[in-house]
Parts: structure tokens; C-alpha cells; sequence
């Protein structure tokens, strides 16, 4: 329980509510040990000798006893659903932060689906072990120790049964205990996997769709059901054995008593009373060792919970923050010295080996380069989403490792290579960077972007509601609220990650004259896939497999660089203005 107890620690906060829940389970076991004590004193005192007042006096108090119970029952729920709540609230919450102070490298390696599931069904488990598992170990130490007690008094011989009893029930409580926590673990994971692969489907159903991979994905899902149900089957037949077992145990023991019992009221050595007594209190003692039976099997599964939602609190940040005393504006001077950079660790495998670059501020600079020669990757380790393995990316002269993150990429524009919108309107979309800014600033940045007239076709204009993920808009629109988003911010430098791969050569014609004007005095790196986008960069660089294989103007590139001319002539082979548009352009041909 190593792991569960360290979530204990959040319910400090609560410890008032804990304390009056447990005060009050003691309350509701305390009244219920009453009961058989009360049913004795009825028996032998009242209906024995048949003394009526006796047994109104007696029942009386059994039900006093019965209220006391409900009473302390319902405000001992209402207190455990404030502190479980009030608990899974914060776990929730610190999960979420957790997870958002995780690097790009962090996330790479972890499932979306996976973090879902901690997030919601884990944190759920060990709420509901919070809530009722908890009440029920006081109520089920209470209710055991105060039975036992309760049968010595009233019979220390045939207690005796209890040393019996308690040793073959603590040893299938053992075996339960060290099987069902790893079975429950599993369990978890494979909830985890069956998660994952239903919240890809759904994202991607288009894909899907398109492809027509209806069955395999059906297929796929079926297995990760089945597994998952499997051991499910698996948990629950352990549970299957082991609680007839503590059944059976508590029968033969009652079916002793009975005989032995029975044997010394016939002797006059115990009274009717007192048998009937014993037998509720064996009862009563049998009831806490099945609970403990249901407490082990959420204690197990609430421990696994715990270690899966701990695996995310106590991971570290790969790209780890610094603690500066204050935020630093930025020139827009970008250089790479020396850069090398692999994924996870894996120098086997470089994405980016021995890249030296400098860019001046208000410089535009264009990368080209074939798909997976390390274009977004070069561009991702400005803002820091990764650190490099090797070498070090200045900002003003400055290593980004000692600026702070907020600092850094509150600066930084970046309009990403696949666009995400947030459900919400079109303006909080655009201003997602910038909260406070003005609809006018907001209508200029979209207008910037060649944004504002489709957006005032919608049906409320600004206000129009934008579905999760901008499903309602097309591929073009999401490009051109980014860009927009991207430029309310006024970054020192702007980053355009192919941003206008998906709007038509026209569009993008009149978003590069716009933004001709926008990127006067900013440092800009463009990454496009057609050249068009990019003939008026102060400097080009190729990447070719990681490394830079060609770089300058565009000029010097079309006499010293064979790659650069192939790309040029299969682009613009018909001769059509480099950013102008001709209805002979080939807009289909992109860089590969």
C-alpha cells in the first residue's frame, strides 16, 4: 500500500471532515455491537421470566441503538463524499497541471488514452476507496475487536472457536492480498490500452473512414475488450473463491457454536439469552472478516490506481525550468551551434547532427528539405520544446536553457503545422495567447491572416462557435485562425510551420502580401512545402537527412545547389511568377 498511502497525504486538507466521518463510522458499529447485548437483557430478563415492561424497556433501547446507527450512517456518507471528493478534486487537478508541465519528449512516450484514464477512471478508484473502503476498515476493526471482547464476556470457552476461525481466515485473507494487486494493476493497464485505442478511433474516424478500415479497427478494439475482460474475469474469479471460502469457514464455526452452545444450555451452564447473544456477536464477527475480504480487493485495485496516477505526478520534465527573477524582451537573434538532437535518448538515431546557423533579427529565413529531414524539429528547439542533445540554440546571445519558458515562448509566434482549435468562438480562438485583447486588435490579426471576410460569412461572425478540434471549418480556415493567432501575440519571432499548406495559391499569395508587412523588424522562420512561399527569404537552408546540405539566397542556391534548381523547375517549370498567381501555376506540386 506504499503507493496509497502516499495519496493519503492529500486528504490533510480535509482532516476535519475525515476526522468527524470516522468518529461517526465508530458511532454506527459502536450501536450496532448494542444490539445483541440489548436482545440478551430481553431474552433472559424480560421474556423468560415474561416481564412485559422488561421487554418494551428493552426494545425501546433496541431501537434507540437502531436510530443512533442510521443517523451516524447517512452523516458518516455525507462527511466521506466531501473529503473523497474534495481528494479526487485535487488529485484531478494536479494530474492536469502535471501533465501540461510535461515536455513535448514526456508526451511523446506516454498515450493520450493512457493519460485520460489516469486522469478520470483511476482517480475515480481511489476516490471510491477514500469514500467506503476507508469507512469500512474502521467499521470493520470496530465492529471485530468489540465482537471478540463481547464473546469473551460473554462465554470465554466457547470463544475459544475464534482461535480457529481467525487464523484460516487471516490466510486467505494473505493469499488474497498478494494476488489480487497485481491482477488489478493489469487490470488497469489493459483498461488503459481499450481507452487508447477508442479515443484514436475518434479522432482519427475520418481516416478511418476514408481508408476503409471499418473491420480492422473493429478488430483491433475487440482485442483490446477481450483482454481487457479477460482479466477481468480473472480478478473477479479470485474474488469468486475466496469469499465462499470465508463463508463456509464462518458456517462451520456457527454450526460449533450451536452444538457446543446448545449443549451448555441444556447443562444450565449458559442461558438462552446469552446463546442467542453469541451467536449475533459470531455473526458480527464473521460480517468484518468478509468486509476486510471486499476492503483487501479495493485496497488492491485502489493501490494500483495509485502507483499508475503517482507514475504521472513524480515524472520529471525533460526539459526542465529554470527559476529566473525576471522576463527578458527579445531582439530576434537566433543562432545554432553546433546543434545535434535524437528523440528519447536514442543516439543511435540523430534527427538533426551538426547544425551551425545564425539569423539576424528581422531576418526571414525558409527551410526546406524532404519530409522527415528534421524541418519542424530544428524549428521546435527555438521555443524549447525539446533541448538538444548537443550543442546550444541562443536567443539575444543567450542559451534558451537559462531563459524561462514563459519568458521565451511568450515571444515566439508560432503557427504549427497541424492546426488545433479549442471548442469556443472563432475570437477566443485567435486570442488564445493574448486573453486581453481588443476585438479591433483581434479583427486585425484575423484580417492579417486573410481570415476576416470567411469569418464574418459564419453566422455570428467572431462569436461563431468553433467545434472541438475546428471540425466545423476547413483545412484552410484552421490555417488561417493560427496564423492569426499567431501574429496577435506580436512576437519578436515567428515561426511558420508549412501554415499554408492547406489554403489555395491565392489565399496564400495575399496572406505572404500581408505578412510582407508583418514580419518587417521580426526574426521569421518559414517552413513551406511550395517554393513560391518562400523566394523572398533573406536566407534558404536545405536539410537533407539532419544535416544542412545547402544554403543562401535564392539566387545563390539556383547556380550552387542541384537539389535547390530540381525543386525549382519541377515547381515552376511553366514559368509562372514565383508569388503571383497564373491559372497555369502547377499548385499541386509540393517539396517531397
Amino acid at each position: 500500500m506504499k503507493s496509497l498511502r502516499r495519496i493519503t497525504q492529500y486528504l490533510r486538507t480535509y482532516r476535519g471532515w475525515v476526522l468527524i466521518a470516522f468518529g461517526l463510522v465508530v458511532v454506527e458499529a459502536l450501536s450496532q455491537l448494542a444490539v445483541p447485548r440489548l436482545l440478551q437483557y430481553v431474552i433472559d430478563q424480560g421474556i423468560t421470566p415474561q416481564s412485559l415492561a422488561t421487554i418494551i424497556t428493552g426494545s425501546l433501547l433496541m431501537l434507540l441503538a437502531a436510530g443512533i446507527g442510521a443517523v451516524a450512517a447517512v452523516n458518516r456518507a455525507v462527511y466521506a463524499a466531501r473529503f473523497s471528493q474534495g481528494l479526487a478534486y485535487d488529485l484531478r487537478n494536479d494530474l492536469f497541471k502535471r501533465i501540461l508541465t510535461l515536455s513535448f519528449g514526456n508526451l511523446d512516450r506516454t498515450q493520450t488514452g493512457q493519460l485520460i484514464t489516469r486522469v478520470s477512471n483511476d482517480v475515480d478508484v481511489v476516490r471510491m476507496f477514500m469514500s467506503m473502503g476507508f469507512m469500512m476498515v474502521i467499521r470493520a476493526i470496530t465492529m471485530l475487536v468489540g465482537s471478540i471482547i463481547f464473546l469473551i464476556i460473554t462465554d470465554a470457552r466457547l470463544s475459544m472457536i475464534m482461535l480457529v476461525i481467525i487464523p484460516l481466515v487471516a490466510a486467505i485473507f494473505y493469499t488474497l492480498a498478494r494476488t489480487a494487486q497485481p491482477l488489478f494493476k493489469t487490470l488497469q493497464a489493459r483498461l488503459a490500452v481499450l481507452n487508447t485505442r477508442a479515443q484514436e478511433n475518434l479522432a482519427g474516424v475520418e481516416v478511418v473512414k476514408a481508408f476503409v478500415r471499418e473491420p480492422h479497427e473493429i478488430e483491433r478494439f475487440e482485442d483490446a475488450n477481450e483482454a481487457f475482460t479477460q482479466q477481468g474475469v480473472r480478478v473477479y474469479r479470485l474474488m469468486a473463491v475466496a469469499f465462499p471460502s470465508i463463508m463456509l469457514i464462518a458456517n462451520l464455526g456457527m454450526l460449533a457454536v450451536i452444538v457446543l452452545g446448545g449443549m451448555q444450555v441444556i447443562g444450565s451452564s449458559l442461558t438462552v439469552g446469552e446463546l442467542v447473544a453469541f451467536t449475533n456477536y459470531l455473526l458480527t464477527t464473521m460480517f468484518p472478516m468478509v468486509m476486510l475480504g471486499m476492503i483487501i480487493s479495493m485496497v488492491s485495485r485502489a493501490d494500483a490506481s495509485a502507483e499508475r496516477i503517482l507514475e504521472v505526478l513524480d515524472s520529471t520534465p525533460d526539459v526542465k525550468e529554470i527559476d529566473a527573477p525576471q522576463e527578458k524582451a527579445l531582439a530576434g537573434r537566433v543562432a545554432f551551434e553546433g546543434v545535434t538532437f535524437h528523440y528519447n535518448g536514442n543516439s543511435d538515431a540523430h534527427v538533426l547532427r551538426d547544425i551551425s546557423l545564425e539569423v539576424k533579427p528581422g531576418q526571414r529565413i525558409a527551410v526546406l528539405g524532404a519530409t522527415g529531414s528534421g524541418k519542424t524539429t530544428l524549428v521546435n528547439l527555438i521555443p524549447r520544446f525539446y533541448d538538444v542533445s548537443e550543442g546550444r540554440v541562443l536567443v539575444d546571445d543567450t542559451d534558451v536553457r537559462e531563459l524561462t519558458e514563459r519568458s521565451l515562448r511568450s515571444q515566439i509566434g508560432y503557427a504549427m503545422q497541424q492546426t488545433l482549435l479549442f471548442s469556443g468562438t472563432v475570437a477566443e480562438n485567435i486570442a488564445f495567447g493574448r486573453p486581453d485583447a481588443t476585438r479591433e486588435e483581434i479583427e486585425a490579426a484575423a484580417r492579417a491572416a486573410q481570415a476576416h471576410d470567411f469569418i464574418m460569412a459564419m453566422p455570428d461572425g467572431y462569436d461563431s462557435h468553433v467545434e472541438a478540434r475546428g471540425a466545423n471549418l476547413s483545412g484552410g480556415q484552421k490555417q488561417r485562425i493560427a496564423i492569426a493567432r499567431a501574429l496577435l501575440i506580436d512576437p519578436a519571432i515567428l515561426i511558420l510551420d508549412d501554415s499554408t499548406s492547406s489554403v489555395d495559391m491565392e489565399t496564400e499569395f495575399l496572406i505572404q502580401e500581408a505578412l510582407d508587412t508583418l514580419m518587417e523588424g521580426r526574426t521569421t522562420f518559414i517552413i513551406a512545402q511550395r517554393l513560391s512561399s518562400v523566394l523572398k527569404a533573406d536566407h534558404i537552408i536545405i536539410l537533407d537527412q539532419g544535416r544542412i546540405t545547402a544554403q543562401g539566397t535564392h539566387r545563390e542556391l539556383l547556380e550552387t545547389s542541384p537539389i535547390y534548381r530540381e525543386i525549382y523547375h519541377s515547381q515552376l517549370q511553366n514559368g509562372d511568377s514565383p508569388v503571383g498567381v497564373n491559372s497555369n501555376s502547377n499548385n499541386g506540386n509540393r517539396v517531397e
